[in-house]
């Protein structure tokens, strides 16, 4: 039998909201497994925030930038171990100095930025140095690239949340302007996909098996779980698909509502978003 640990009831707690025995039942029937005692709270009728299984408390900085044609985009996490250093305009600086490599040289990965040279030796070896001379642990912990038509950037928060957004229509004024409200909503709704049909199939099925066991809980006739089921996914969808999700600006209307009226045709066709913790 798998041995729970206070340390591992407080996580799930933090990460849940849910009271202290309950996450302790909730580990040990899933037998340690954090997704699995989600799962067995949510069945159980409790509501639990959406804090993803990867969350880790970590410091640094997001820098999302752009070309100047706004048809490429990059986005890095330069992290480090405490609020201290990652509010220092050195750390910050440092941090707008990667984007900079980064934007002018596209690589492919993270290994390969760090590869790069870099104010006389290579990013990899500065990182290095930067550890010595601060004496915490920085390293640049997630690199993405994005090109396409137009792609808009957004950071959030002293640079603890950076987005991007990849639209299909070339920039202009108002559909750059409608982008950023696009990224402003993935920064606050933090979206699990860009529609239904980018929805990872498990999740798709975790989601039916939750609502049939929700519906069983209440006592809902057996024949009626599916279609149940069914509409608890369509609510899903709403409220954590991009394109169906309402506009934060404007209820009475869904993201891809909103951009066909700026511009018609117009909708995102990619989105990335970076946060700390």
């Amino acid at each position: 039998m798998t041995t729970i640990s206070a340390s591992d009831v407080n996580k799930l707690r933090q990460m849940t909201g849910a009271g202290m025995m309950d996450c302790k039942n909730a580990l040990t029937e899933s037998n340690g497994d954090f997704d699995g005692a989600v799962d067995y709270l949510r069945k159980k009728g409790q509501k639990v925030s959406a804090a993803r299984a990867d969350r880790e408390a970590k410091e640094g900085a997001v820098i999302a930038k752009t070309s100047t044609d706004k048809k490429s985009g990059i986005i890095i996490q330069l992290s480090c171990e405490t609020d201290f250093v990652a509010k220092n305009e050195d750390f910050v600086k440092f941090a707008n100095a990667i984007a900079d490599l980064a934007m002018a040289n596209k690589p492919a990965n993270a290994d390969a930025l760090k590869a790069l040279p870099f104010e006389g030796s290579t990013l990899a070896e500065k990182l290095i140095e930067q550890v010595g001379k601060i004496g915490e642990k920085i390293d640049v912990v997630r690199y993405e690239l994005m090109e396409g038509e137009n792609i808009v950037p957004y950071i959030h928060g002293a640079n603890r949340l950076g987005v991007l957004v990849s639209l299909n229509n070339a920039a202009n004024d108002a559909n750059s302007a409608a982008g950023r409200d696009v990224a402003m909503q993935i920064a606050a709704m933090n979206p699990v996909a860009l529609d239904k049909a980018d929805v990872d199939p498990t999740v798709v099925n975790r989601e039916i098996e939750i609502g049939k066991e929700q519906a069983r809980t209440e006592g809902k006739p057996e024949e009626m779980l599916e279609k149940i089921a069914q509409g608890k996914l369509g609510k899903f969808y709403k409220e954590q698909t991009l394109l169906n999700q309402e506009f934060v600006k404007d209820g009475s209307k869904t993201i891809t509502q909103m951009l066909d009226g700026v511009e018609k045709g117009l909708t995102v066709k990619a989105f990335v978003r970076v946060a700390l913790g």
